[in-house]
């Protein structure tokens, strides 16, 4: 008979396997990792590299997976003018053993434009026939037909101008996309534009791929909008906009082109009827020593990370916590920390059970619980420095993490 030392041992080896996690990291100093994440408790695990590839571009900076083909596109930040040499577009196959040295797998690779910040698939029978990309200062955005091949090009290119500096002329001296992605329907882009104070709406060719422009919508005037989703409330559907110069989320009500009343009116619009800052509701927006990177939703809750408030001590950063009410609007619940400084990205498992915070600066992957009752997040269950560390204020360090399930 076994002993009950050598069946706890066997259960624990058990549930350590049975609760391996894969999930993707990238380092602007040109790495791509995979990384297995294997747990001994619920609060207790362990993560380890597999797979350290430099094959995707010299500043990798973004990650977007196709779920359902397990297809991962990794965007390159690489730009002439800053004289790295030329952008990359990549496209890989991601395993399913993260275990193994060939969990992921190149497909197709091109060399692009550059400064490409973020990267969407789109369009097509099945919303994954065409990819676009957002270049942070050539003021454009690109998209490519997929598969990714070594003699794909750009399909189309627009390129954004503005007459005069925005309010923060520091951060908003011309246009800047930071991301494009699609709506619910799958039928219209949405280009949130940081220097301009935009939300940016392109009608999609489904067929084609061409992005036809729609009206743009205005933020408020130095919000400088970087990333966005949507989320239905009932049946309420709401635009969340993470705003980085002004660190704060507004709150747009959606509108769909009603043609059943002979309405010619073709296009998605949005309404702002909310702004919040992500330091709490008595809190003016602005703070110019911070900037805010990501947001995610899971359940009933919205998360925003804030970069260099150092709100938990040195190189401590936050992630603000709100609370999201029927109507769709925003309640600031918390601050919470980050265990990292710059918390340039982040992401929920599918169960929202925990959190992987990606400090930039401090190179750091932070394993974080989170309680699916509250919202809250902690304690810490991990961490994993993945070097080279990066410098205060650089475009260096932790990009990108991604969770692959």
């Amino acid at each position: 008979m076994a002993s009950v030392k050598s069946v706890a041992l066997l259960g624990l080896s058990l549930l350590s396997q049975a609760s391996a996690v894969k999930l993707l990291a990238l380092n602007f100093a040109g790495q791509f990792y995979s990384l297995n994440l294997a747990f001994q408790s619920s609060t207790k695990a362990s993560l380890k590299v597999v797979q350290n590839i430099t094959a995707c571009g010299v500043t990798p900076t973004w990650l977007h997976l196709d779920e359902e083909t397990r297809t991962v596109y990794c965007i390159d930040e690489s730009w002439l003018n800053e004289g790295l040499g030329s952008g990359n577009l990549s496209q890989w196959s991601a395993g399913p053993d993260f275990n193994k040295k060939d969990a992921l797998t190149l497909t197709g690779s091109t060399d692009t434009e550059g400064n490409s910040v973020h990267g969407f698939t789109y369009g097509g029978p099945d919303g994954r026939s065409f990819i676009i990309t957002s270049e942070y200062s050539p003021s454009t955005i690109t998209t490519y037909r997929l598969p990714i091949t070594s003699s794909t090009k750009a399909l189309q290119k627009l390129e954004f101008t503005m007459a005069a500096p925005g309010p923060r002329p520091d951060r908003q001296d011309k246009p800047h996309p930071h991301a494009a992605f699609t709506d619910p329907t799958g039928d219209f882009l949405i280009v949130p534009d940081l220097g301009a104070d935009l939300t940016r709406i392109f009608k999609i060719d489904g067929k084609t791929g061409e992005l036809t422009a729609c009206p743009a919508i205005a933020s408020l005037p130095g919000d400088g909008p970087r990333h966005g989703l949507f989320r239905k409330t009932g049946r309420a559907l709401k635009y969340y906009s993470l705003n980085e110069v002004s660190s704060s989320v507004g709150v747009y009500d959606v509108t769909y082109p009603d043609h059943s009343h002979g309405s010619k009116e073709s296009c998605l619009s949005l309404k702002l009827v909310q702004t919040l800052s992500n330091y709490g509701p008595n809190v003016p927006l602005g703070n110019v020593t911070v900037k805010s990177a990501e947001i995610r939703t899971v359940g009933n809750f919205l998360y925003a990370s804030n970069r260099n408030d150092t709100t938990f001590g040195f190189e401590q950063d936050s992630i603000a916590i709100f609370k999201i009410g029927n109507d769709g609007k925003l309640q600031f619940q918390e601050l919470t920390n980050a265990h990292g400084y710059y918390p340039r990205s982040f992401s929920f498992n599918e169960a929202g059970t925990y959190a992987a915070i990606a400090g930039q600066t401090t190179a750091n992957i932070a394993i974080v619980k989170r309680d699916t009752k509250t919202g809250k997040l902690g304690p810490l269950v991990t961490n994993l420095i993945l070097p080279p560390r990066g410098t205060y204020g650089g475009e260096d360090g932790v990009s990108n993490v991604i969770w692959v399930e």
